[in-house]
């Protein structure tokens, strides 16, 4: 574990660190909200403890704190989530060898982290990126939530400082980078369609995961890309112009 720290590069520090003061922000606001809404001061420490992860402890709070069913929380939160499992195949050698360093590592692998790690050419520095933006991400993210937490307690109505926009904002810039797919553009829209139809109707909660079918309005676009693709490929393969 030493090794990894003793030859950061100082442009990679700089930028980790940023995004560190910018996490601690998030963390912060994420628990002021959650004591804003009424949630126990532990709830909020424990989630970033044992979960981790910005966005599905954003939405777990979400809808819990707006009565709705913990399972369709935790739920919604597994589905957020799913996204690690081509994360643990991208970054999967940045880890190391041996059970116990593939655990801690499983547990610190952020889209921070993920990116950083990608952004670096040589194994050596993938694992310097990976480990150190892990351990100073959770460490920032948890000093964070702690200071919101008691923060918030204090304040009372942390809707005063417009915290309550912070989930909102923080599931949008996750969802950017990837809108600059049509087919995903394509099954986001319709997603908040089915949302915004759903949400008078059904229970808090329920409408997040009806959402998710709007993945079926993209799959077309999808398939007919990938079809095009292949063609492309097959031509090009056999020396014809496409």
């Amino acid at each position: 574990m030493r090794s990894i720290w003793r030859t950061p590069e100082k442009g990679l520090a700089r930028d980790i660190a940023l995004v560190c003061v910018a996490d601690a922000l998030v963390g912060a606001s994420f628990g002021a909200i959650a004591v804003g809404l009424g949630l126990p001061l532990w709830l909020p420490m424990l989630l970033s403890v044992v979960v981790f992860a910005g966005a599905a402890q954003f939405l777990f709070i979400g809808i819990v704190g707006a009565g709705g069913n913990p399972v369709a929380a935790v739920v919604a939160g597994l589905l957020v989530n799913a996204r690690h499992v081509p994360f643990g195949f991208a970054v999967g050698d940045a880890l190391g060898t041996g059970w116990l360093r593939r655990i801690v590592g499983s547990h610190l692998m952020v889209d921070e982290t993920v990116a950083f790690t990608l952004a670096q050419d040589e194994l050596r520095l993938r694992r310097v990126a990976y480990w150190a933006c892990g351990t100073a991400l959770f460490a920032s993210w948890n000093l964070g939530v702690v200071a919101g937490t008691f923060g918030g307690r204090a304040v009372g109505d942390t809707d005063v400082f417009g915290l309550d926009a912070a989930f909102p904002a923080v599931l949008l810039a996750l969802l950017l980078p990837s809108l600059n797919d049509a087919a995903t553009r394509r099954a986001a829209a319709a997603g908040v369609v089915i949302a915004l139809v759903a949400a008078p109707y059904l229970p808090a909660g329920l409408p997040v995961l009806l959402a998710l079918g709007g993945v079926a309005a993209g799959a077309p676009w999808q398939h007919s890309r990938n079809e095009a693709s292949r063609d492309g490929a097959g031509a090009a393969r056999d020396g014809v112009a496409p």
